[in-house]
C-alpha cells in the first residue's frame, strides 16, 4: 500500500486534521445534531480511517463462492501477470478486476465498462448508447429521479468530475472516484451502480426530462470541429459503420426515442456478460471482490446475448480523397494508411514489434518537426499509429500548412516520409528515440508507487477496449530492454518497419480549405501520387552536445540564510546574489522532483498601454534556444533524461517549470539558469508562432466558445492589452527584433525564486540551486509602477458579440468584481465555497430542470499576485432564446444567496466534496508548490496556507451570505451575450 512519506504527512497534517472535525462547516466546540440520511453511509469526513492492516498485495484472493478467479485478461498472452490485479468472473458472466492502491489515500476508483457503444446501434437508434448513459445517471432502481447528484455529494463525490460517464463507438464507461471511501460508502455506491446498469429509469418522465439535456450537449458542440470530424470519419472509414456513427447521435432519432425503443437497446446490450467492474483503491482487494459479487451477482440479462456487430474492414475501392470547406478552421491535410483491425494475442514479441514501429514513426515525426522549426512550408506535421474503434489499424499523417498552399506542404511532408522509406536511418537517430522511450518506461517503473488508482482503472478500461492486457511497469520496461538486447532496433529493422507502416489496404486523405476549391479532390489525389523524391532535403547531422557546452554560470553561490517553516516542513534559503529558494524535500512522490523558477514581475511588468509581443512567448521563448544551441540541440542534450523547460506568466512573476527526477533535476536547474543569462534569439520560432496565431484567427468567431476564448479575458480586464488575444494587426507587426526587445530585459531583471519540491535531499537540493541560479550575477530589481487592474463598469444591457456558427448556439456571461492579493485569504476561501454553491444551483435549474444548458460553469477567480482583478463569473452555452433566461436565473440565484443563508444540508453537500478534493490535492507536491509560489517574498502566502484547513472548516452559512451580499450586487455585475451574426 502506498502511503505519503513522513514529511508529506506532516505537510498535509493541518488539512487532514481540519477535515476530521465531525461536521464540515461546524465551528469548533459546537455540536451537530443532524442525523445521517436514512439508508446513507456516514460521510468519509466523519468516519475513521480503516484500521485493518494491509494484506500481501501479491497474494491471490481467498475463494469466493460462485466466482471463477482465473485471470481472464491474460488469455492467449505470454506476458507476466500483474499480480496486483485480482480477477474474477461471476456466475452471470460479469467480470471484475480489482487491486489495492493508496494514491491518493482513502480514494477508491470504480469503473463499470459496458461493451457497447455507438457502433452497436441500429439506424433508428443513433445516439441511444449515449442517451442511456444520461438516463442511468438521472435515476435508477436505487436512486429517485434527479437525486443522483445529491447522493454522490453526500458521499463526498463531485458530480461531473468524481462521478461521470463517457460513450465511444465501442464502449460506455461509468466512472466513480469515491474519496474518503468506507466499506459502507463503497457498498452503497456499488449498489447504486448495479441498479444503474440493470434497471435505469427509462420512463416517459425521465426521457422527456433528459432529452433536452442531451440535445443541449449536441447543440453546444463546436460546429466546425464536429463537421471536420464527421467528414474525416466518412472519408477514412468509407464503407464501414464507423463512417457514419457519432456517439452524440442524430437529431431525428433522439427526438423519436421512446421509453420502449430505448429499453430495447438497453436490454439487448446491457447485460452482465458484457460488463466489467474495475476497482483500484485504498481497500483490501478481497473486500472489493466481495462487494462486487454482492451487488452485481444477481443481475441477469434479458433474452439471449446477441453476437458482436460487424465493424467491417477497410476496402480499396472507396474514394481516395475528400474535401471540406470550413473557413473558420485553418487549412489542414489528414492522410491515413488503413489496414484491417484484427485481434492479436498480447504477447511479448507482438509488443516488441510494435515498439519498433513506434520508433520508426517517432523518428519521422522528429524529422518533420525539425523541418517545421527551420521554416518550411508547413507549420506542423506528425506521424502516428493507432487502432481506431476496432475498425482499422491506421498510420496517420497530419499536416498544417503555412498559409493556404496545402499542396506544397503535403508534398514536402511526403518527401520526408519517402526519404525515410528509401534510406535507413542512422543508428544515432535510432538511439536518440530509444533514449526517450527508455526514459519514459524507466520513469514509470521509478514512479509506480505513486501512480494514481484512477489512472490504473482507466488504463484497464483502455486495454479492454482494444482487447489487450495491462502489465506492471517493470514488465513493460523489461520487454523494451529485451528487444534492445536482441538488436531489434537497427537501421535495417527500422527501415523495414517504416515501409510496413506505410503499406495497407487503402490510403485516404482529407483536405480542409478556407474557400471553395472545386477541384480540391482532384488536386489532393494528384498530390498523393506525385513523385516527391526531388523535394527531399539533406538530413540534419546530429553532432555531440553536452551540458559542459552550455553557457558558463559562474562560481557556486553562497547561502546567506536558512529558515525552517516547521509547521509545513518547508525551508526558505537565501543566496548572496539575491536568489531565494523554497524547498520541500520529501519522498511522498517517489522519483519525482517538481521545479518552478519564478522571476521578474509577470503581468505587472508587461506594457499596459499598448500591444506587445508578449503573446508569442509561449511558443517562441523556450524554442529560441540557449547560447549556441537551438531547440534541436537541446532536444539531443536532454535525450533519455527526465527534464523540462516550460514557460508561463503568473500574476506577479514569469516562470519556468519542469517535472524532473532525483538524478536529473540538478542539470535541469542549470538549463533553466542558462536560459536566463544566455537566451538565444532564433527568428524561426517567432515566425512560426506568428503563423500559428494567424492560422487560427478566422476560427475565433466560428462559435460562441471561440468568441469567448478570443474576447472575454480582455473584456473582463476593461480592455487591458496585457490579457487576452491581441488583434490581428498586432500579431502581423510582431518581428523577431520586437520580440527580443521586449523579452531580453524581462529575462535579465527582477527577483528570482526557485521552488524545489519532491524526492530530493535538502542539502543536495541547496547545492544544486547554488550551482545554478545561485551562480548567476545579481540581477537588477523590479522597476516601474504596478499598472492598475480594472474591471468593466456595470452595464444595464449585455455587451453583444456575434459568431458565424450555427444559428441555435449562443453564450451568456455574467460576472461580478471581487478582489485580489494574498492578505484576504479568508474572503477568497469563502468565495470558493460560494462559487460551488452557485454552480450547483445553476446546474440544477438550467440543466436538470430546464434542459437549457448542458454544462453551465461558475468560478471564483481571485489573483493572489495582483491587488485586484478578481471576479465571480458564470458562463453558459445556451440557445439564443435562452440567453435572457440564463442571466435572469443567475441574478435570481445571486440575490437569493445574498438575502438569506443556505440550508445546512446544502452546505454539507457542497463542502464535503470540496473537502475531499482538497485532501486529495494536498497529498501531492504540486498543490503546495502552487499555493506557496512567491512565498519567499510574501510571507502572507505561508500564513494563509497554514490556516487554510481550519478556515475552511469554519465557513458557515452566515459567512457565505455575507460575502454574497458584499460582492454579488446587481449594481456591479457585468454581462455579455454572444449570439448568431445576422445573415
Amino acid at each position: 500500500m502506498a502511503f505519503p512519506s513522513r514529511a508529506m504527512r506532516r505537510l498535509a497534517l493541518p488539512v487532514l486534521l481540519g477535515l476530521a472535525i465531525p461536521v464540515i462547516g461546524q465551528v469548533p466546540g459546537q455540536t451537530d445534531n443532524r442525523s445521517v440520511p436514512q439508508g446513507m453511509p456516514v460521510s468519509a469526513s466523519v468516519a475513521p480511517p480503516p484500521s485493518t492492516p494491509a494484506a500481501d498485495p501479491l497474494a491471490p484472493l481467498p475463494p469466493i463462492p460462485g466466482v471463477d478467479q482465473t485471470p481472464w485478461l491474460y488469455k492467449g498472452s505470454d506476458l507476466p501477470q500483474d499480480k496486483m490485479w485480482k480477477f474474477g468472473r461471476l456466475a452471470n458472466g460479469l467480470r471484475f478486476a480489482v487491486r489495492r492502491n493508496g494514491v491518493p489515500p482513502g480514494q477508491v476508483a470504480v469503473r463499470v465498462r459496458i461493451d457497447a457503444g455507438a457502433l452497436n446501434e441500429q439506424a433508428s437508434e443513433r445516439g441511444f448508447a449515449h442517451l442511456i448513459e444520461h438516463l442511468s445517471f438521472r435515476g435508477s432502481q436505487y436512486v429517485p429521479d434527479g437525486e443522483a447528484k445529491r447522493i454522490w455529494q453526500r458521499l463526498g463525490a463531485t458530480f461531473g468530475s468524481d462521478s461521470n460517464a463517457s460513450t465511444t463507438p465501442t464502449q460506455t464507461v461509468y466512472q466513480l472516484d469515491l474519496p474518503g471511501a468506507t466499506e459502507a460508502g463503497l457498498d452503497e455506491s456499488l449498489k447504486i451502480l448495479s441498479g444503474m446498469m440493470a434497471a435505469p429509469s427509462l420512463t416517459a418522465q425521465s426521457l422527456n426530462a433528459e432529452r433536452p439535456v442531451v440535445l443541449a450537449e449536441r447543440r453546444e458542440q463546436p460546429g466546425p470541429q464536429v463537421r471536420y470530424s464527421d467528414k474525416l470519419r466518412e472519408t477514412f472509414f468509407a464503407g464501414q459503420p464507423l463512417a457514419e456513427r457519432s456517439p452524440i447521435g442524430q437529431l431525428k432519432t433522439l427526438e423519436a426515442a421512446t421509453p420502449e425503443t430505448v429499453k430495447a437497446f438497453h436490454d439487448r446490450w446491457y447485460r452482465p456478460e458484457r460488463a466489467v467492474v474495475i476497482i483500484s483503491g485504498d481497500m483490501d482487494p478481497a473486500l472489493l471482490a466481495r462487494l462486487v459479487t454482492k451487488n452485481f451477482g444477481s443481475w441477469q440479462g434479458v433474452g439471449p446475448n446477441p453476437p458482436d456487430p460487424d465493424f467491417g474492414k477497410p476496402t480499396a475501392d472507396a474514394p481516395i480523397a475528400g474535401a471540406l470547406v470550413e473557413p473558420s478552421m485553418p487549412p489542414v491535410v489528414a492522410m491515413a494508411v488503413l489496414r484491417p483491425w484484427q485481434y492479436q494475442d498480447d504477447t511479448a514479441i507482438f509488443n516488441q514489434k510494435r515498439m519498433v514501429d513506434m520508433v520508426a514513426a517517432r523518428l519521422i515525426s522528429r524529422r518533420l518537426e525539425n523541418r517545421a522549426r527551420a521554416g518550411g512550408s508547413f507549420l506542423q506535421a506528425s506521424v502516428a499509429l493507432d487502432d481506431v474503434s476496432r475498425s482499422a489499424n491506421l498510420t496517420t499523417v497530419n499536416v498544417v500548412p503555412i498559409g493556404d498552399n496545402w499542396e506544397a506542404a503535403l508534398k514536402d511532408v511526403r518527401a520526408v516520409v519517402a526519404d525515410a522509406m528509401a534510406t535507413p536511418p542512422t543508428q544515432g537517430e535510432i538511439d536518440r528515440e530509444l533514449a526517450d522511450y527508455d526514459a519514459i518506461l524507466r520513469n514509470q517503473v521509478e514512479t509506480a508507487r505513486v501512480e494514481a488508482g484512477s489512472k490504473q482503472a482507466d488504463d484497464m478500461v483502455g486495454a479492454l477496449d482494444i482487447r489487450e492486457t495491462v502489465t506492471a511497469p517493470e514488465t513493460s520496461y523489461q520487454i523494451l530492454r529485451q528487444a534492445i538486447d536482441k538488436r531489434m532496433f537497427t537501421p535495417d529493422t527500422v527501415l523495414a518497419s517504416t515501409r510496413k507502416i506505410f503499406q495497407g489496404t487503402a490510403t485516404r486523405a482529407l483536405v480542409n480549405t478556407r474557400t471553395v476549391q472545386a477541384d480540391a479532390v482532384a488536386r489532393l489525389t494528384a498530390a498523393l501520387k506525385a513523385d516527391v523524391r526531388p523535394l527531399a532535403e539533406q538530413r540534419r547531422r546530429q553532432g555531440t552536445v553536452s551540458f559542459a557546452q552550455l553557457p558558463k554560470l559562474g562560481a557556486p553561490g553562497k547561502v546567506v540564510s536558512r529558515e525552517k517553516v516547521s509547521e509545513l516542513g518547508l525551508e526558505k534559503v537565501a543566496f548572496a546574489n539575491g536568489t531565494r529558494l523554497l524547498l520541500f524535500a520529501n519522498d511522498g512522490e517517489t522519483a519525482r522532483v517538481y521545479l518552478r523558477v519564478r522571476f521578474g514581475r509577470g503581468y505587472d511588468a508587461l506594457p499596459a498601454n499598448r500591444e506587445s509581443p508578449a503573446w508569442a512567448a509561449d511558443l517562441a521563448l523556450v524554442a529560441g534556444g540557449i547560447g549556441k544551441f537551438d531547440q534541436g540541440d537541446l532536444d539531443r542534450l536532454t535525450a533519455g533524461r527526465t527534464m523540462g523547460l516550460d514557460f508561463d506568466i503568473d500574476d506577479d512573476a514569469f516562470a519556468f517549470n519542469a517535472l524532473s527526477s532525483p538524478g536529473d533535476y540538478a542539470d535541469n536547474l542549470k538549463l533553466m539558469a542558462a536560459k536566463l543569462i544566455a537566451p538565444r534569439w532564433d527568428a524561426a520560432p517567432v515566425n512560426r508562432a506568428k503563423a500559428a496565431m494567424l492560422a487560427g484567427y478566422d476560427g475565433f468567431d466560428s462559435s460562441p466558445d471561440g468568441v469567448l476564448g478570443h474576447d472575454l479575458e480582455r473584456l473582463l480586464r476593461d480592455g487591458d492589452p496585457r490579457w487576452g488575444t491581441p488583434p490581428r494587426d498586432a500579431v502581423v507587426a510582431t518581428t523577431p527584433q520586437s520580440f527580443k526587445a521586449l523579452w531580453a530585459p524581462l529575462l535579465a531583471s527582477g527577483p528570482i525564486e526557485v521552488s524545489v519540491f519532491g524526492d530530493v535531499k535538502a542539502d543536495e537540493a541547496i547545492k544544486a540551486v547554488a550551482d545554478s541560479f545561485g551562480a548567476i550575477p545579481a540581477r537588477k530589481g523590479a522597476i516601474g509602477p504596478v499598472p492598475p487592474i480594472r474591471f468593466p463598469a456595470h452595464v444595464a444591457t449585455p455587451v453583444v458579440r456575434t459568431h458565424t456558427g450555427p444559428a441555435d448556439q449562443a453564450a451568456a456571461v455574467i460576472a461580478w468584481p471581487t478582489g485580489g492579493g494574498s492578505a484576504d485569504d479568508r474572503i477568497r476561501n469563502r468565495l470558493d465555497v460560494l462559487a460551488q454553491v452557485f454552480a450547483d444551483r445553476l446546474f440544477d435549474r438550467l440543466r436538470s430542470q430546464a434542459g437549457a444548458s448542458y454544462s453551465p460553469q461558475v468560478a471564483s477567480q481571485w489573483p493572489i499576485g495582483l491587488p485586484g482583478g478578481g471576479r465571480m463569473i458564470a458562463i453558459g452555452m445556451v440557445a439564443p432564446d435562452k440567453v435572457d433566461f440564463f442571466l435572469s436565473t443567475a441574478r435570481a440565484i445571486a440575490a437569493d444567496l445574498a438575502s438569506k443563508p443556505i440550508d445546512a444540508d446544502e452546505l454539507q453537500r457542497i463542502k464535503r466534496p470540496m473537502a475531499q478534493r482538497l485532501a486529495r490535492m494536498a497529498s501531492g507536491n504540486l498543490f503546495w508548490m502552487q499555493r506557496l509560489g512567491g512565498a519567499t517574498y510574501d510571507p502572507q502566502r505561508i500564513e494563509a496556507t497554514k490556516r487554510l484547513a481550519q478556515d475552511f472548516v469554519s465557513i458557515g452559512q452566515a459567512d457565505l451570505q455575507a460575502v454574497a451580499a458584499r460582492y454579488l450586487r446587481p449594481d456591479t455585475d457585468w454581462t455579455l451575450k454572444v449570439v448568431p451574426r445576422a445573415k
